[in-house]
């Protein structure tokens, strides 16, 4: 995939551009339904496929009180799409100049003169240019004048309800991973480098790798089923998969931490992580956290968490990542 900082950098013309527009928070169902149709069109008309996105997200520039924490990394997003099959994705520079930009020029230079596409598609929900007043109308009457067709993709529904980025985020804070995972059409997952903690898991028989995330989301504090993929180099080598109990939450039995730390307890190993790049899966929650009257009962219940992960894993096999398969 072909990554262009802004429409100002390109440096070519595009092939028969097939394009689509928006933020595409977490690639979810809903905008996987955009992108195959996408995909399928670029390759039809033997073109490129290609994504138009803003960085930062325009709400922390227009709105930072109100801004959500997004769903996923940049560079998470960029191999979200990749796999999705776009060709080029061009990230456009978002400030407060760019902001004002009326819906009439953002369609004539920014989509017609610059990107020059074949046809455009866009969610159901879409809006474009200064304060959105952009609307589908004016893309649909606009576009074939410039010579591009424009469709409109409809909601995407599950469970009799809209498939979108809020709906995920408040499943996650009720730490219904399962659920947030069957919208998103993937587990979802916390990318970060494993730290020095406290070593208090390994002085109990459960050593963890402590994870300083990346991700503005994480799921509610408890104790998770997840799959550990290795990102770098090392042991276990880059590409591993294994499974771990992680306790996502403020440690309330040491009373002593004030910020989320995930600690992802590796089942049937005991190595060096410090300085791994890694990507947490959350499959499943196993608990919510809770805080214990000692040190030896909190032993007791990671045991007991420990033994919840392996019945997990002898009932659902096929919920775990396999090393080899796509991810996405």
């Amino acid at each position: 995939m072909e990554l262009v900082h802004g429409t100002g950098s390109l440096g070519r013309r595009l092939e028969r551009p097939v394009l689509t527009i928006g933020n595409f928070d977490g690639v979810h169902l809903g905008h996987r339904a955009i992108l195959a149709t996408v995909v399928e069109r670029a390759r039809s008309l033997k073109g490129e496929a290609v994504l138009f996105t803003f960085e930062p997200h325009p709400r922390k520039i227009i709105h930072p009180d109100r801004s959500p924490n997004l769903l996923a990394t940049l560079e998470q997003k960029m191999e979200f799409l990749e796999a999705a099959g776009i060709d080029v994705l061009i990230v456009e520079p978002f400030d407060l100049e760019f902001a004002r930009t009326s819906p009439e020029v953002f369609v004539n230079e920014y989509i017609h003169r610059r990107i020059a596409p074949t046809e455009v598609y866009v969610g159901y929900d879409f809006h474009f240019g200064k304060d959105r007043e952009g609307s589908m109308r004016l893309l649909a009457e606009t576009g074939p004048r410039l010579g591009f067709s424009v469709t409109i993709i409809p909601e995407i529904t599950k469970e009799e309800k809209d498939v979108n980025s809020t709906r995920i985020r408040a499943l996650l804070a009720d730490g219904s991973v399962a659920e947030a995972g069957k919208l998103l059409g993937r587990p979802f997952s916390v990318r970060g480098s494993v730290v020095e903690g406290m070593k208090r898991g390994r002085g109990m028989g459960f050593p963890t790798a402590n994870l300083a995330p990346d991700n503005e989301t994480l799921p509610s504090p408890g104790v998770y089923v997840c799959a550990v993929h290795f990102l770098d180099g090392g042991d276990p080598e880059q590409g591993c998969v294994m499974p771990a109990v992680t306790n996502l939450g403020y440690r309330p039995t040491f009373d002593d931490q004030h910020d989320l730390v995930a600690e992802a307890h590796l089942l049937d190993y005991s190595g060096d992580l410090y300085g791994r790049k890694i990507d947490l899966d959350f499959l499943a929650l196993i608990r919510p956290e809770q805080k214990f009257p000692s040190v030896d009962a909190l032993k007791i219940q990671i045991d007991r968490d420990v033994a919840a992960l392996r019945v997990w894993l002898e009932e659902n096999p096929e919920k775990m990542p396999a090393v080899g398969k796509p991810r996405w």
